[in-house]
C-alpha cells in the first residue's frame, strides 16, 4: 500500500503537468497537504494511509487550524484537502472520500478594508521622492534600488493590481509606449490595464532604463535579478510607510483596497472597477462600497450645513 507522501506527489504532479495550475497554487497545495500529513501522523501516531483517514480526522483537522489560524487560511488549507481528496476518489484511490461526510460552516468576520486617506498617499509620495532628490549618484545601488521602489508603488496606486501580478508581471507584457500592462490574474485570466498617469509612466520609463542593461524575463528584479518577491515588497512598504509617519498596519494590498475606493467616491461605475481589478464576481467588488458608505457618513455627519443650522 503506497505512503500518503506518495500520493500526495502524484497529486501534485497531476496539478502541475496534467492541470496546469499555476507556480503559486502548487506552493500552497505543497505547504497544505504538507501540513495535513504531518497532523495525521500525530494524530495516528503512524504513517496515515489514505484508507484509514474518517471524517473524525478531518474534524479533528478543522479543529486544529480553528485554534492556530484566521477563518480565511483555514479555508484555503481545507480547499487543498478536499481536492486532494476529490483526486483521489476520482482515480477510484479510496471507496468514501470522508470530506462528504462533513459538514464545514467557517464565517469569517466581516472586516472593512484598511484604506489610505489621500494625505497619506502625499506624505508616503513625498518621501521617496525626497529621497531621490537628495541622492546625488544616479549609478549608485541605492538609486536604482529606491527608483526600482518609486515604480512599484506608483503602479500599486495607479492600477490597484495585486502584488503577486505585480511580481510575476514580465518585460514583454508591459508597453510603455502605448502605455499599458497586460496581467495574467487569478485562474490565469488575462487582463488589459491602461496606464494614463504620466507620473507612473515617468516613474516606469526611469526604471527600465536603468535596468536595461540586465533585463531580465520578469519586469521587477532584485540585485540578483531573480524576479521580486512578493516578501520583499511587503518589507520595503513598510519601511516606507514608517518613513513617513503612516500609523496604519499597510500592506501592498492596501493600495488596491484605496485605488478602488478612491474610484468608487468619484462616481465609477463599479462594473469598471471590477474590470480593472479582475474580479470574476461583482460581489467581491462591493466591499469597497461598505467603505465608500463610511466615508459617506462621515462627510454627512461633519460637513453637511444642516449640522450648522440653527433655528432660532
Amino acid at each position: 500500500m503506497k505512503d500518503m507522501k506518495v500520493h500526495i506527489f502524484e497529486f501534485l504532479a497531476h496539478c502541475k503537468f496534467e492541470k496546469n495550475l499555476n507556480a503559486k497554487t502548487l506552493k500552497a497545495y505543497k505547504i497544505d497537504l504538507k501540513q495535513f500529513h504531518d497532523f495525521l501522523q500525530y494524530q495516528l501516531d503512524k504513517n496515515p494511509s489514505i484508507s484509514e483517514i474518517t471524517k473524525e480526522e478531518i474534524k479533528a483537522y478543522i479543529a486544529h487550524l480553528v485554534k492556530k489560524y484566521e477563518i480565511k487560511s483555514v479555508k484555503r488549507k481545507l480547499a487543498s484537502a478536499k481536492a486532494f481528496f476529490s483526486h483521489l476518489e476520482f482515480e477510484d484511490k479510496i471507496a468514501i472520500n470522508p470530506f462528504r461526510k462533513v459538514r464545514i460552516q467557517l464565517k469569517e468576520p466581516f472586516r472593512l478594508p484598511i484604506v489610505l486617506e489621500m494625505a497619506e498617499i502625499r506624505r508616503l509620495f513625498k518621501v521617496v521622492y525626497k529621497e531621490k532628490r537628495s541622492i546625488k549618484s544616479k549609478t549608485s545601488f541605492r538609486y536604482q534600488t529606491l527608483i526600482r521602489d518609486i515604480a512599484v508603488l506608483e503602479l500599486l496606486f495607479a492600477t490597484g493590481i495585486r502584488v503577486g501580478e505585480l511580481c510575476g508581471l514580465r518585460s514583454n507584457r508591459i508597453n510603455l509606449h502605448e502605455g499599458f500592462i497586460k496581467v495574467d490574474g487569478k485562474g490565469n485570466k488575462e487582463r488589459v490595464i491602461q496606464l494614463c498617469n504620466k507620473e507612473l509612466l515617468k516613474a516606469l520609463k526611469e526604471y527600465r532604463q536603468l535596468s536595461s542593461p540586465k533585463l531580465t524575463v520578469y519586469f521587477f528584479h532584485n540585485r540578483l535579478n531573480k524576479p521580486l518577491s512578493t516578501q520583499s515588497v511587503r518589507f520595503m512598504i513598510r519601511k516606507y510607510v514608517a518613513k513617513a509617519n503612516i500609523t496604519k498596519t499597510v500592506t501592498p494590498h492596501c493600495f488596491r483596497h484605496t485605488f478602488a475606493t478612491m474610484l468608487l467616491e468619484e462616481g465609477v461605475d463599479i462594473k469598471y472597477i471590477q474590470r480593472i481589478l479582475g474580479h470574476s464576481s461583482i460581489l467581491t467588488t462591493q466591499i469597497y462600497t461598505h467603505v465608500s458608505n463610511q466615508k459617506q457618513r462621515e462627510i454627512l455627519a461633519s460637513k453637511h450645513p444642516r449640522n450648522r443650522l440653527v433655528l432660532g
